[in-house]
């Protein structure tokens, strides 16, 4: 599985490509507390909205910690989607990292 630290997908989403797309895969009451931009598709909803992305677009699935995230990229990858990241660390390593303001649920 392909990793991006979350460093990288700072540089990656300041480049704001449309080539590039973050999903933060945590539940409701996760993201409501703290997110840094992402589409929110919880994993629990990943599966019905999967016909929704795009596979020519480079994806980093972010989550908590990283393991719910490496479900989602496992998922996918087996759809066909053949760019996607899971996100070192997940938010906890964006607020440790990048922003230390943030409050991870």
């Amino acid at each position: 599985m392909k990793e991006i630290t979350v460093q990288q997908l700072k540089e990656k989403l300041a480049d704001k490509s449309e080539e590039f797309m973050l999903i933060d895969v945590r539940e409701d009451f996760e993201y409501m507390v703290s997110n840094n931009g992402g589409e929110h598709i919880p994993l629990s909803s990943l599966q019905s909205r999967v016909h929704t992305l795009n596979q020519d677009v480079e994806y980093a699935i972010i989550c908590r910690s990283g393991a719910r995230s490496a479900n989602a990229c496992a998922f996918l990858a087996h759809e066909g989607f053949e760019n996607v990241y899971n996100v070192k660390g997940g938010m906890k390593a964006w607020a440790a990292e990048i922003d230390p303001s943030i409050t991870v649920a």
